[in-house]
C-alpha cells in the first residue's frame, strides 16, 4: 500500500555520453532517480542545476513522466564521457561551485552534486553521497532530518569512517556510520554479496540478483531511487526496501537502463547470486585472462579487461602481463600451468585467435568455467564454445560482471 505523497529529489542533471554501447542522454543522479520514481507512480519534484540545453532536454523527460522540475539556472552543466560502462568517465565542467539550493520538504532523496549542494530540512531523508573521493556527511552543510537513511557503497563507507577496507567488517562499519551520522538506517552495497542493512540496531542482508546483461551507468542512482520509493513512499521496513531496490536494479541493468514500473517488477524474477563462504571471508580467486595481444586494439582490450577485473577485487593472470611474448618453449608451459592454477577464465575471443581458442578448450577440458566475450563472430564459429558450456556474451560490461559472479561462487 503506497501513500503517494510527494518525494523530493535533490541531485544533478548531467549529460552522459558513452562510446560503446552508444548513449547520449541528460540524466545524472537527480534526473535518473526522479524518472525512476515517476515510473513507479510516485509524485516527484526535482531540485537541480541546469544550463539552457540541459533544462530544455530534461524538460521533455519531466513533462512525459510527470516530474515537477525546479531548476536553478547555471552557465554550464557538467558532462560525463565514458568509453564503456565500466570506464572511469572524463568529466567536463563542474569547476565552478554555485550557491546551495535550500529545500524544506517532508520526504527527500538527496544526492551529492559536483557543481553545488542542497541544504535539506526534512522529516525523513535518504542520502547517497555519490563521491568516491571525499563523501561529505549529510549534516556537514547544515542539512537536518528527523529520520535519516544512508545509502552508500563499501568504499564510501570506509572514506566516511577514515578507515581502510581491511580495518573493519561491514557490520561494524554500518554501526559506526549510524552512530557517527545519527542515521536510523544504513545500507552498504557490497557487489555480488548484495547489501547489508542496518535498521535501528538490527543487521540483515539482501542479495544481488544475476541478470543476463548488465547496463552499469546509473545503476547506483536507480538503487537509491527504489530504496527511497519503498522506504519513504511505500512505508516498507529498510530490509524490504533494500531488497526491492536490489530487484529493481537488476531490472534496470538487464533492460539497458530502462526504469521498471510496479507492474513490470511484479512479473520480473531473477535468481540471487549465492557467494561462497571463501568469497564472504575475503578470499578472491584468480581469473585467467585469455586473448590475443599482437596489436594496439588487442592490447587495449586486454588492459581494459584486466583493470576492470582487478578493480572488482579479483586476482588476474594475464599472459601478456605475466609471461609476455616468446617462443613456444618459453611461454606455453607457463600459460597452461596458469590455467590449472586459476579458478576460471575470461576469454576475449573476437578474431578467433588460435592460441585463445586452444586456451578455451584446455580450460573446459579440466572443467574450469569460461566466460567468452565475442561481439563479431558468428554463431557457427562460436558453436563449440557454446556446446561445451561456456558463457557467451557480446557485451563487454556483461562479460566482466558474469566473470565476477562466477568467481564469487567458487
Amino acid at each position: 500500500m503506497t501513500k503517494s505523497s510527494i518525494v523530493t529529489v535533490a541531485g544533478g542533471i548531467y549529460r552522459e555520453r558513452c562510446m560503446h554501447p552508444p548513449w547520449d542522454r541528460f540524466f545524472g543522479s537527480g534526473g535518473r532517480a526522479a524518472s525512476a520514481l515517476a515510473t513507479m507512480g510516485v509524485p516527484v519534484e526535482l531540485y537541480t542545476y541546469t544550463d539552457q540545453l540541459a533544462a530544455e532536454s530534461f524538460a521533455c523527460e519531466a513533462a512525459l513522466s510527470g516530474i515537477t522540475l525546479r531548476s536553478t539556472p547555471v552557465s554550464a552543466t557538467p558532462s560525463f564521457h565514458y568509453t564503456h560502462g565500466l570506464s572511469v568517465p572524463t568529466i567536463h565542467g563542474g569547476e565552478q561551485k554555485y550557491t546551495p539550493i535550500e529545500i524544506k520538504a517532508s520526504d527527500v532523496l538527496r544526492f551529492g552534486m559536483i557543481e553545488g549542494d542542497a541544504i535539506i530540512r526534512a522529516d525523513r531523508a535518504v542520502y547517497d553521497p555519490q563521491n568516491a573521493v571525499d563523501p561529505q556527511p549529510f549534516a556537514a552543510n547544515g542539512s537536518t532530518a528527523t529520520e535519516l537513511a544512508l545509502v552508500l557503497n563499501r568504499h564510501e563507507a570506509r572514506l566516511f569512517l577514515g578507515q581502510n577496507s581491511d580495518e573493519v567488517d561491514d557490520e561494524s562499519a554500518a554501526r559506526a556510520l549510524a552512530d557517527k551520522e545519527k542515521a536510523a538506517v544504513v545500507v552498504i552495497k557490497r557487489g555480488p554479496r548484495g547489501a547489508l542493512v542496518f535498521d535501528r540496531g538490527t543487521i540483515t542482508t539482501v542479495p544481488a540478483y544475476q541478470t543476463q546483461r548488465v547496463w552499469k551507468i546509473g545503476s547506483g542512482d536507480n538503487f537509491a531511487a527504489h530504496f527511497a520509493c519503498a522506504w519513504l513512499n511505500d512505508g516498507l521496513p529498510a530490509h524490504e526496501a533494500a531488497n526491492h531496490a536490489s530487484h529493481a536494479t537488476a531490472y534496470f541493468c538487464e533492460h539497458g537502463g530502462i526504469y521498471a514500473s510496479r507492474s513490470e517488477l511484479n512479473h520480473f524474477s531473477r535468481q540471487p547470486i549465492n557467494v561462497s563462504s571463501a568469497w564472504s571471508k575475503g578470499d578472491r580467486p584468480t581469473v585467467y585472462l585469455a586473448g590475443p595481444f599482437f596489436n594496439l586494439p588487442q592490447l587495449w582490450l586486454v588492459e581494459q579487461a584486466r583493470t576492470a577485473l582487478m578493480d572488482m577485487g579479483l586476482k588476474v593472470f594475464s599472459p601478456y602481463h605475466d609471461v609476455g611474448h616468446g617462443s613456444a618453449e618459453d611461454v606455453v608451459g607457463k600459460d597452461l600451468q596458469a590455467i590449472h592454477d586459476s579458478a576460471l577464465m575470461l576469454a576475449l575471443a573476437d578474431g578467433l585467435d588460435t592460441g585463445t581458442i586452444y586456451e578455451i578448450g584446455y580450460a573446459r577440458a579440466i572443467s574450469h568455467p569460461v566466460i567468452v566475450y565475442s561481439e563479431s563472430e558468428s554463431n557457427e564459429d562460436r558453436k563449440m564454445m557454446e556446446g561445451s558450456g561456456c558463457v557467451i556474451t557480446d557485451d563487454f560490461v556483461t562479460a566482466i560482471y558474469h566473470t565476477v559472479w562466477e568467481a564469487a561462487r567458487v
